[in-house]
């Protein structure tokens, strides 16, 4: 299953690919090197294939959602619907 992510959120390398590719309009591989586990950047669009185009400091690489996990906050709590009903202050019900 492929993970979805917000665009201009941030993600964290949980696991390196065997090789990254640049986000270039012709994109070249690159080591896997450029890039380190933990390291985190900003999600710039979603490509084909399941592939997402994220800014790091060295630059714009493509890679699959299996590889990054979101460090948003608001993204985890938005995915539990339990934490939206917790302490909303209706003490009409």
């Amino acid at each position: 299953m492929t993970k979805e992510f917000a665009i201009g959120s941030k993600v964290r390398v949980v696991a390196l690919p065997p090789y990254v590719k640049t986000a270039d309009p012709m994109p070249m591989l690159r080591p896997p090197d450029v890039i380190h586990l933990g390291e985190e950047g900003i999600v710039l669009d979603r490509r084909p294939g399941g592939y997402w185009g994220i800014r790091f400091t060295r630059g714009a690489f493509l890679l699959d959602s299996q590889y990054i996990e979101s460090t948003d906050p608001s993204s985890e709590s938005e995915s539990d619907p339990g934490n939206r009903e917790q302490g909303t202050g209706n003490s009409a019900d």
